[in-house]
């Protein structure tokens, strides 16, 4: 049993508008446009002897909480990092700034759901 580790997963959600510059000008996603994203942020571990948990789901959203702020209602084109906002861009770097604030993460998905489409980072 002590080379178990437990998986535990956390859903968010975000609003945001993006455009394609890399699109010909007629392209319809070279217009400004927005979408409802859905992500799912996974951590792997032990079990804490205290608790029985692998992290408070408290401490994990109130992590996401950060980055979900600085992607809400947001042109993502102007956050810093996602001037190209595909949706594997998205997913990196929202696992390059949980990475170091939530240990154990393993895995970072988001999703457009209207349109049913999801990239996913994992490590390993």
């Amino acid at each position: 049993m002590a080379d178990l580790h437990l998986e535990i997963s956390k859903d968010f959600t975000f609003d945001a508008a993006h455009h394609f510059e890399h699109k010909d000008a007629s392209h319809p996603f070279s217009r400004m446009h927005g979408h409802s994203f859905a992500g799912t942020v996974t951590l792997t571990g032990p079990r804490a002897a205290e608790s029985g948990m692998v992290r408070d789901f408290w401490e994990i959203d109130a992590e996401i909480n950060k980055i979900r702020d600085q992607l809400d209602h947001r042109l993502l084109n102007d956050v810093e990092g996602l001037e190209h906002p595909s949706l594997e861009a998205i997913a990196f770097w929202v696992f390059e700034r949980l990475e170091k604030t939530l240990p154990g993460l393993t895995a970072v998905e988001i999703r457009r759901p209207s349109c049913g489409e999801k990239a996913v980072v994992r490590r390993g």
